[in-house]
């Protein structure tokens, strides 16, 4: 099923962005919330801001399709037909863009900024700011009240894609005896930690400490409503 929509824009340069909107769209629509179009959105937005406190040039072009395309191949790779959706991702987008005639230097820069995006062990180091900012982006939008939402999904997705629980959303050290073994709140908490501290610009580093704070405070006071003194 050939998922490529009828794009054309006559300015394509200068439209990289929408243009890479509107290709991308029809590729998150078996998506789950986690990685959907609304995070794609998000990881543009960020990126965008961050590019804003950078003092040098920045690719916006480059930097903007690369958010729209970045998670095409997670609905794939959820259902195993894919292995990587990073690899994927890249290779889809060039072919995309390809046949939009987009330039062939803005579509390597695309495409390193995807192969490049992801936390695994197995992807490169991005090695250009615009993919340390997709990078610092996507990472970003795995912090603060969006990322406690999105990590909680992901939580829900894996347990959905086993059949079995895969983390308890509270905190196992409340149970006197039959404590689960499987991982609790604290595994959010370190999802999101790994992330920030894995971010390669000043600026994401920035944005990521004032998320972390809030994190912070959102632990504090899960502390305090799941360690409440209730009479049994």
């Amino acid at each position: 099923m050939d998922k490529r929509p009828a794009v054309t824009f006559e300015n394509m340069p200068s439209e990289l962005g929408p243009l890479a909107r509107e290709l991308s769209r029809s590729y998150y629509e078996a998506a789950f919330p986690a990685h959907d179009i609304y995070h794609a959105k998000r990881v543009h937005d960020i990126s965008q801001q961050l590019a804003d406190k950078y003092p040098k040039d920045v690719d916006r072009n480059v930097l903007a399709a690369a958010a729209w395309f970045h998670d095409i191949g997670r609905p794939l790779e959820r259902v195993g037909e894919i292995d990587d959706h990073d690899k994927w991702a890249a290779n889809e987008a060039t072919s995309l863009l390809e046949a939009e005639d987009a330039k062939p230097d803005q579509i390597d820069a695309i495409e390193h900024c995807l192969r490049a995006h992801s936390i695994r062990a197995s992807s490169p180091d991005p090695e250009t700011i615009e993919a340390k900012f997709l990078f610092d982006a996507d990472k970003l939008d795995a912090a603060g009240a969006v990322g406690l939402i999105r990590l909680a999904c992901i939580v829900g997705e894996r347990s959905g894609r086993t059949g079995d629980q895969y983390a308890v959303i509270d905190d196992a050290s409340t149970l006197s005896r039959d404590r689960s073994e499987l991982p609790d709140i604290e595994l959010l908490r370190n999802w999101a930690r790994e992330r920030l501290d894995a971010l390669y610009t000043d600026q994401g580093q920035r944005l990521g400490e004032s998320r972390w704070d809030f994190m912070e405070s959102f632990f504090e006071q899960f502390t305090l409503e799941t360690n409440a003194d209730v009479d049994q």
